[in-house]
């Protein structure tokens, strides 16, 4: 296993663990190494230091890496999604849930922030909704 830190085509860097670099540059040829911030498969190589791994723990910690690494790009397709298919409501949205869930307002795909009050009510009145871990972008 090989560890390289990437950067995407918006600046965003990030590790990803591969079988050796022969892998990388198949799966990035493929457009299957992505951006966990931001979705993009323009990702090149960074800069980087060596790392000499010489214990298992580090196997196992490259392995909990790349489980993370899966988990973010998985989280940031989802958001993208969100974004291009549902409408953003901002604060408003635990009135703006009530209203379709009461049929004071067409049914549509929605999404935008609550308060844990908010949530609980929500969840209490029987509003259908998922709360799901939004991802912020980094300039790192």
């Amino acid at each position: 296993m090989i560890v390289f830190d990437l950067i995407c085509a918006n600046r965003h860097t990030f590790e990803a663990w591969f079988k050796d670099s022969k892998a990388f540059d198949g799966l990035r040829r493929k457009g299957r190494v992505e951006c966990p911030t931001c979705g993009d498969s323009k990702v090149e190589k960074a800069l980087m230091a060596p790392n000499i791994s010489t214990s298992k723990t580090q196997a196992q910690a490259a392995k909990e890496s790349a489980m993370v690494a899966g988990a973010k790009q998985m989280l940031a397709r989802m958001q993208k999604h969100v974004e291009e298919n549902c409408e953003y409501v901002g604060p408003g949205f635990a009135e703006e849930a009530r209203k379709i869930h009461y049929g004071e307002t067409k049914k549509r795909d929605i999404y935008g922030e609550a308060t844990k009050t908010e949530v609980v009510e929500l969840s209490e009145e029987g509003v259908d909704f998922t709360a799901i871990p939004w991802t912020q972008p980094t300039d790192s």
